[in-house]
């Protein structure tokens, strides 16, 4: 099962990354004023069943991929 988890840093947290991104933009012409960056997981798991590949990926957000202090995160499953 192909499942996209995004992690991305929850509202108030210092983005250095999408601060200096923005400023380049900025640097290069482009009008933005902010830039928050994140980051997508492509993940294929071997299971059958949607439930249990939520769970997986739950799991997986919990333990490695998102810090539960700073990160929030969605989880999508794109193919059974």
């Amino acid at each position: 099962m192909r499942m996209k988890v995004e992690v991305r840093l929850k509202p108030g947290h210092f983005d250095p990354e999408g601060d200096v991104t923005a400023k380049s933009l900025r640097d290069l012409g482009f009008p933005v004023s902010t830039v928050k960056v994140g980051k997508v997981y492509i993940l294929e798991v071997e299971v059958s069943d949607r439930k249990e590949a939520l769970k997986l990926a739950e799991d997986m957000c919990k333990k490695l991929l998102a810090n539960p202090v700073k990160d929030d995160y969605s989880i999508e499953v794109l193919s059974p």
